[in-house]
This record gives structure tokens, C-alpha cells and sequence, in this order.
């Protein structure tokens, strides 16, 4: 028997953590915490939020964008200076998407998320923070992570993610290191504990 969406329940991640398990060692998504910006039936869409692109410089990227001069780029407001690059996701690498708290909006671009969290993906944000006037908070993360209908669903039932809740603070925090332990001790969890073939009797 085939289960349709009307007969299936089906629930939506959006706005919450997905957290990579012990299975997913190998890859883009090892000990990662992904953010889920958008979950539909048709298909999910998130940011990894705890792997920083390291050899990429905020202020170098506005430069190369050209949304401030090389002049301009050592003339930077601190929080600019602050912003920090993610590896968001294997998908569309090129492409920026910046995460921030609601405090900024761009009328025509600024997705709400949950949780006072918003995403804007076109260069008005930026220009905005390399002048001050941004965001509170933000993060700017190079690609994303997708899924089609129905696989991350998949993937959870196979033990491949834990879901949580959301905790901005860990969205916007600077010790990368420590975002895994502390997502999964939103839920009560210890990376100890976790085996890689959970599930299995």
C-alpha cells in the first residue's frame, strides 16, 4: 500500500535544528547542525550553522562583490569586521544567504523564519551591514542544504538526523566547536551515547 499525503502524517521541521548522527561521518554533513530555514512537502531547504568557511574574510567578500571599494573595505563599522562566513550547505556554493535576527527587514526579500530568526538572500543586507546599519546579529552562510520531496523525511526514519528545537543563540555564536554538544543538549543528548548504527537491534 502506497501512503499518500493525505492518509501520511506529515510534519514540518522548519525553524528547528536537524543534527547530524554518528552515520553521517563522512561528507558535507559530519557533526553538522543545520538550521531549517523551509519545509514543505515538495521539499526542505537549510543552513549548516557550525562549519565556518575559513579562508574566506567578510570584508574581502564585500570587496569582491563589489558592494564597498578597496578603500572602503578597511574602513568597515566592528560588526562588519565580526561577520563570519559558513559553509551553508553543498548546494549552490556561490550564493550568499545571510541569517540575522529581526531587527532588519528588506521589505521585498527578508523571509521571517520562527524565533525572531529571518533570511535574506540579495546584497541589500549587505550593503546595509558594511555601512552600520544592518542586523543586530547575522551570519552569512555560502550555500545551503536541499532536499526533494520526501528525503529528508527519509533520512530521519533512517537515523540520519535528530531534530530539536531552535536556539538562536547557538545560530549567531562564535565557538563553532561547541555548537554540535550544545544542539543536542537542547534534547537531553550526550554525542557520547550516539552510535552510529542506531536503530538496529
Amino acid at each position: 500500500m502506497r501512503l499518500t499525503p493525505e492518509s501520511a502524517p506529515w510534519q514540518s521541521y522548519e525553524g528547528q535544528f536537524l543534527i547530524a548522527m554518528p552515520s553521517l561521518r563522512d561528507g558535507p554533513f559530519a557533526r553538522s547542525v543545520v538550521y531549517m530555514c523551509a519545509h514543505r512537502e515538495d521539499g526542505a531547504m537549510g543552513i549548516v550553522i557550525n562549519q565556518r568557511a575559513e579562508e574566506i574574510e567578510f570584508p574581502r567578500l564585500l570587496v569582491q562583490l563589489d558592494v564597498v571599494g578597496e578603500a572602503e573595505a578597511i574602513r568597515l563599522p566592528a560588526s562588519a569586521e565580526r561577520m563570519r562566513v559558513l559553509r551553508g550547505g553543498p548546494v549552490d556554493t556561490g550564493r550568499g544567504f545571510v541569517l540575522h535576527s529581526g531587527d532588519y527587514r528588506a521589505a521585498e526579500s527578508t523571509v521571517p523564519i520562527g524565533g525572531g530568526v529571518c533570511l535574506t538572500a540579495t546584497l541589500d543586507i549587505l550593503k546595509a551591514i558594511a555601512r552600520g546599519a544592518g542586523p543586530s546579529q547575522a551570519v552569512l552562510a555560502l550555500g545551503y542544504a536541499g532536499w526533494a520531496s520526501g528525503q529528508l523525511e527519509s533520512e530521519i526514519l533512517a537515523n540520519g538526523w535528530l531534530v530539536s528545537p531552535a536556539d538562536s543563540r547557538l545560530i549567531f555564536d562564535a565557538d563553532f566547536d561547541a555548537i554540535y554538544d550544545r544542539a543536542l543538549a537542547l534534547i537531553g543528548v550526550n554525542a557520547a551515547w550516539l552510535s552510529s548504527d542506531a536503530g538496529h537491534a
